[in-house]
């Protein structure tokens, strides 16, 4: 049974659902990436700038998602914390509800993230458990199920990558997006999989809306790899929601390609995005090659998950 307290508590965070933070999540704009595919005249390049969500990336949408049910179903109530395992943005996001909605958060994350994601975290007040760097994200999930099974009490387990909410919240809100700010015209729909909501959520949306849409998944070209925020799915922890069967197809990127691309697009285009984000974009440039010359007019739709403010401590930028 639900205490006074813990219900006057409860009142207070839906009264606070409605918030300038929580309704700024979302809606964010879809710009032409022109310069990519100047020399591609038939094929228009359009991309869904994400930093633009108050968290400054796509996980917003998901952590809000995750947070707005908890806390309906009182899995996240008074004398609970919120903890999940994270690399960085959907942990920054679950920071930033916490403080607005005054509950706290503890995030398993790998010790070698940016120290960027660092501070943010530092200013926001969570606390965070930091884990071996050498096993990335997957030694922070293990350790967040840890710390779940031990203190069950204790802990609001979002599990992200688990959490149907998590490819919801894109199948709610940026597969219509981009829908209503394409115009219904996108021929491919290209995404980055990390915990892969993003491109799970969205594709679902998208196909039904035209199941002619060709959606393509961008990974890592191998286990060890710099892509920030993706994951090599042969050899990572499988995301239970990742569904394998969505993409048409999937592009391997390098590294180095991504690298050399964010530098291209904030010294081309005045854009600078997160490494992820430059991985989808060469991805899309590759499909906007092969497209071309094959003489076909295609609209690429693509997201870039955040912008290049958590990644500007990386050695990358001092390399010609």
């Amino acid at each position: 049974m639900t205490s006074i307290a813990e219900t006057k508590w409860l009142s207070r965070m839906e009264r606070r659902h409605g918030s300038v933070l929580m309704e700024r999540i979302g809606n964010t704009p879809l710009i032409r990436l022109d310069g990519v595919v100047r020399r591609l005249p038939e094929v228009t390049l359009l991309a869904k700038a994400e930093w633009m969500n108050p968290g400054g990336s796509v996980k917003d949408r998901a952590a809000a998602a995750m947070v707005r049910k908890a806390l309906a179903d009182g899995s996240l109530r008074k004398g609970k914390t919120l903890l999940d395992a994270t690399s960085g943005n959907t942990g920054i996001a679950f920071a930033m509800l916490g403080a607005a909605l005054s509950f706290p958060v503890l995030l398993a994350m790998p010790s070698n993230v940016s120290p960027e994601r660092k501070r943010i975290l530092k200013a926001y007040g969570a606390e965070v458990e930091w884990t071996d760097p050498d096993q990335g994200s997957d030694g922070a999930i293990r350790r967040a199920r840890e710390m779940a099974q031990n203190d069950p009490d204790k802990y609001c387990y979002m599990d992200q990558y688990s959490n149907p909410q998590n490819w919801r919240a894109h199948y709610d809100t940026t597969g219509p997006e981009i829908w209503r700010q394409s115009g219904g015209t996108l021929t491919h729909f290209v995404a980055g999989l990390g915990t892969s909501g993003t491109f799970v959520g969205t594709v679902r949306r998208l196909k039904e809306l035209n199941k002619e849409i060709q959606a393509v998944s961008v990974q890592p070209d191998s286990p060890f790899n710099g892509l920030e925020g993706l994951k090599h799915m042969a050899t990572a922890l499988v995301p239970a929601i990742y569904d394998p069967s969505l993409a048409d197809r999937n592009v391997e990127v390098e590294t180095e390609a991504a690298y050399a691309m964010v530098k291209r697009l904030a010294r081309e285009a005045g854009l600078l995005v997160g490494i992820s984000a430059a991985a989808a974009v060469v991805a899309c440039e590759r499909i906007a090659e092969e497209e071309a010359a094959e003489g076909r007019a295609a609209t690429i739709v693509t997201v870039l998950p955040d912008s290049a403010e958590k990644y500007m401590s990386e050695r990358f930028w001092e390399e010609a």
